[in-house]
């Protein structure tokens, strides 16, 4: 038997059955994945950063074709063909819009003109309350436990710092008992079972993210030969580098990253401006259209270009070990929730665990007061 929907702003927003969202990781959430997360009842997302303009258009029509329930996208806001994307997915009807950084607000009128959701993910309260005034739909938050590129912060604490601002934005008082916050707020970061949804739940947000739990599932495309090296993994078993992409980036502890700690910034330079010109033969894109999107880069934030160089880093040994399954070249993207996972469901048998826990978490919390 099927577990009951739970109904929050989020679910009721993007019309699904559980408050439960796979990330967009690259190279990791293509059609298949994303569409089974959608016949499960939670929100699929598409990754993508990682895509041509032609691959991303084959990708939403395999998922079409495999699932006629709410899927997103994760786009690059400041990519150079990001109009273009947002029109493709206008195009085809994509329900939600997802980015790793903020869009501009015209992008975000757009979108929303169109009937598309909007959803952002933020790492600080400030950028909640700024993409909130700017028309975004939702946020996604995620904590320094989180897998890829991650702040210092922890869920448990970035988490109500973010609703309380939300709440304060929107004309009510911090502390969770004056109402909703101004837009729904999913948390990620540290998320893998139904005690973390009620967890969250409690906080205030409206819904969970996670990409290593599904990351980690029988309809995830990683060749087995690297769940199982996820598999094997402790709580303490993976760190935060800035040698991958120069940025913050949680990974697995290998060889490769150990390597990369403790060498060079020269060596580590070269290798990455070799890496960019693999990832810019892989994509198809030109070298000025690199440029243009690292002057993006340069406006949208506080990178060197150094580390914009850097950034070529990331797609190709992500792609080395979570696609070519050479862990020994390739870094593994990870949050640390890895060392509290020990199998690889499908994803409806992961969402229906993660509901039937939380419902039964939600019985015993209701028979306490």
């Amino acid at each position: 038997m099927r577990s009951a929907p739970l109904s929050t702003r989020f679910t009721e927003m993007v019309g699904i059955e559980y408050p439960i969202v796979q990330t967009g990781m690259g190279w990791v959430s293509g059609p298949a994945l994303t569409a089974a997360t959608a016949n499960a009842g939670g929100l699929g997302i598409l990754a993508s950063a990682t895509m041509t303009y032609d691959e991303l258009e084959a990708a939403i029509l395999k998922t079409k074709s495999l699932t006629d329930k709410p899927f997103g996208v994760n786009l690059r806001a400041d990519a150079t063909d990001a109009p273009e994307r947002v029109d493709l997915m206008i195009r085809e009807g994509v329900k939600v819009a997802s980015f790793a950084l903020a869009p501009k607000p015209e992008l975000i009128a757009k979108l929303k003109d169109n009937g598309a959701v909007v959803v952002p993910s933020i790492g600080a309260a400030k950028h909640a309350v700024k993409v909130a005034s700017w028309g975004a739909d939702a946020v996604i938050v995620q904590g320094g436990e989180g897998g890829g590129h991650t702040g210092p912060v922890a869920t448990s604490l970035l988490l109500p710092s973010v609703i309380d601002a939300l709440r304060q934005s929107s004309g009510t008082t911090p502390g969770g008992q004056d109402g909703p916050t101004s837009i729904p707020v999913i948390a990620a970061g540290g998320f893998f079972d139904g005690r973390g949804l009620v967890a969250a739940l409690a906080y205030g947000a409206e819904g969970i993210a996670m990409g290593t739990r599904f990351l980690l599932t029988s309809d995830s495309a990683v060749p087995d030969s690297v769940k199982q090296e996820y598999l094997q993994r402790g709580l303490q078993d993976t760190v935060v580098s800035v040698k991958v992409d120069g940025m913050p980036h949680r990974v697995l502890r290998t060889e490769l990253v150990q390597a990369l700690e403790s060498g060079s910034r020269a060596k580590a330079l070269v290798a990455a401006a070799r890496n960019a010109n693999e990832f810019k033969q892989l994509t198809g894109m030109r070298w000025t259209a690199m440029l243009r999107d690292g002057r993006s880069m340069r406006r949208s934030g506080d990178r060197t270009w150094q580390q914009i160089i850097m950034a070529g880093n990331t797609p190709m040994l992500l792609k080395a070990g979570l696609v070519d399954g050479n862990t020994e070249a390739g870094v593994l993207a990870s949050g640390q929730v890895v060392g509290m996972i020990d199998d690889l469901p499908s994803c409806d048998e992961l969402i229906q665990s993660v509901m039937t826990q939380a419902h039964q978490r939600l019985g015993v919390l209701s028979r306490l007061t």
